[in-house]
């Protein structure tokens, strides 16, 4: 069965006083690509997901999980 991914990706942004253009800036990608994110329209990639990690200072755990059924 497949599971939904969610995210904390805003919330933590947010904690790192970053606008999403901000992030964008810092990891390569649009701002779009934050958006879309942010909203679990885009799942980003494994390369994606530990850039944004590493930017954010945690893990990638902190920003995605699968939401349980």
């Amino acid at each position: 069965m497949m599971k939904n991914l969610s995210n904390n990706l805003k919330e933590l942004r947010k904690n790192a006083a970053m606008t999403q253009a901000d992030l964008a800036e810092a990891i390569g990608v649009s701002r779009k690509t934050i958006n879309t994110i942010e909203n679990r329209i885009f799942v980003p990639s494994t390369i994606l997901a530990l850039k944004l990690a590493i930017v954010l200072h945690c893990s990638v755990h902190e920003i995605f999980e699968l939401e349980s059924d």
